[in-house]
């Protein structure tokens, strides 16, 4: 007999805002946001979510709607969901839950997803000295792949996934976050290293009661107001999982996340259709709304058992992430390097950050040669399916990055138009060819030297056999 279709334990109303919903949705991590659903193990049962924003984001070219966008609001998660085993006795602390994607999409007829960079009044980002205005690309899916009106010649396949996957903090856990972090953020951000590098504020987000939303718990009320102050903003990953954001975590895949509260209060959103290593545009993947459908496990005592404290107790731990079988392939790869020296010359010290960095800005000026500009070359960067390395980091004084663009996400045509544009500037500089016109024929390359395109235009002019 067939197993029964997945039970949907958390449905989302596209035309409802977050607060409308049957199961309000909630926006901070704390303890005593009360479950909406209950789930056993071994049972497959389907999630559906907002984009991060709660619907905030139009579908339309006008980048207005992200440079006004309070991220306070974010992200925007379904759940918790309370899990036990099969004799109904919930996980505890102390035990490891693991959450298989089973299945995974956008929500029917919701296939579209954007990618943006923030302004620098509201955010920033990764490379905001470099690009401090609000921009947004638009994509829509065909299936498996995802086209762009706003940034033409691309389309690839996604690897659907899930941004923020999480279980409940214990309030020890959640007092530690809070501490933590409070001291990052009263540092001096002039003492610190990465705020040479990235141009991005505030150093930590701290919990505040604008826009928080709690799920079930009622605005306003003593309970309201006790855990408004109290809860975890979800913008960074931690012990809990959380706003990860790894790319690979798509079908098939398990992610082990340790239990802190009873019954694990197990959170998703966040969904992804695509994304690039480091989502470097911070509103960086394709956003959209979507679905998952989870089957857990609960492993008793699993925490002691499997991980390992990277702190001064017992909670300092961090997930296991296991991948799936199924995501895209490619065999020709494009790969910009940067290194720990800034845009100055200035020579920094193993900062991988600022090499990943570098990499980056050296992939969007080669973009930028073939007819993109530089604002669509980083919203590229940002969401399709680069891969993103730190090759090296024990020869002092450089860590060293790479990203790896696949050539295969370009359109053939597209290749063939922005090589010979980029040849008739060089041929421009170049007495004897001045009048010649280039003759655009089907020809597959990305050069990296002058000789090299010079030899291309050459033979594109019917001049020279290449």
């Amino acid at each position: 007999m067939a197993p029964p279709s997945p039970r949907l334990v958390v449905p989302i109303d596209l035309k409802k805002k977050p607060w409308e919903q049957k199961y309000p949705l909630h926006n901070r991590w704390h303890p005593h946001i009360p479950p909406v659903a209950d789930v056993r193990e071994g049972e497959v049962f389907r999630v559906e979510m907002m984009d991060w924003t709660g619907g905030s984001v139009a579908d339309n070219d006008s980048a207005m709607d992200i440079k006004s966008l309070d991220l306070t609001i974010t992200h925007y998660l379904s759940g918790p969901i309370r899990v036990s085993d099969k004799g109904g006795i919930p996980a505890k602390p102390g035990d490891l839950l693991a959450v298989e994607i089973c299945n995974l999409g956008p929500l029917p007829g919701d296939e579209w997803g954007y990618t943006a960079t923030f302004d620098r009044e509201n955010g920033g980002g990764f490379l905001t000295d470099h690009f401090p205005s609000a921009t947004k690309a638009i994509w829509y899916f065909e299936g498996i792949y995802a086209y762009s009106p706003q940034i033409p010649g691309v389309r690839f396949p996604g690897l659907t996934h899930p941004g923020i996957v999480g279980t409940a903090p214990s309030l020890e856990l959640l007092n530690i976050w809070n501490e933590r972090e409070k001291k990052l953020a009263e540092k001096d951000p002039n003492s610190l290293q990465i705020c040479e590098v990235v141009h991005q504020r505030p150093l930590a987000i701290l919990p505040t009661t604008r826009n928080c939303l709690l799920g079930m718990i009622n605005d306003g009320t003593p309970e309201w107001e006790k855990i408004a102050n109290e809860a975890a903003r979800t913008i960074p990953g931690r012990e809990n999982g959380g706003n990860c954001d790894i790319k690979n975590l798509s079908r098939g895949s398990k992610i082990y996340l340790p239990v802190f509260v009873e019954g694990a209060n197990l959170s998703t959103g966040d969904m992804h259709f695509s994304q690039g290593d480091g989502e470097v545009s911070f509103c960086g993947a394709i956003e959209m709304s979507g679905f998952l459908e989870l089957k857990c496990e609960i492993i008793r005592g699993g925490m002691k058992e499997y991980l390992t404290p990277m702190g001064p107790t017992a909670l300092h731990v961090n997930p296991i992430f296991e991948i799936g079988p199924v995501e895209p392939r490619f065999s020709e790869w494009l790969v910009f390097e940067g290194i720990s020296v800034d845009e100055s010359g200035r020579q920094h010290f193993m900062d991988a950050t600022l090499a990943y960095k570098r990499a980056v800005l050296n992939a969007i000026d080669y973009l930028y040669k073939f007819g993109y500009s530089k604002e669509q070359a980083y919203l590229l960067l940002s969401c399709c399916p680069c891969e993103g390395r730190i090759s090296g980091i024990v020869d002092a004084p450089n860590a060293v990055a790479t990203i790896a663009i696949p050539i295969a996400i370009f359109d053939q045509v597209f290749l063939d138009i922005g090589i010979a544009r980029y040849c008739s500037v060089l041929l421009e500089n170049n007495e004897k060819y001045r009048s010649v016109k280039v003759n655009i024929k089907r020809y597959r390359a990305i050069p990296s030297k002058t000789e090299e395109l010079l030899s291309i235009a050459w033979y594109l002019l019917g001049i020279a056999k290449y």
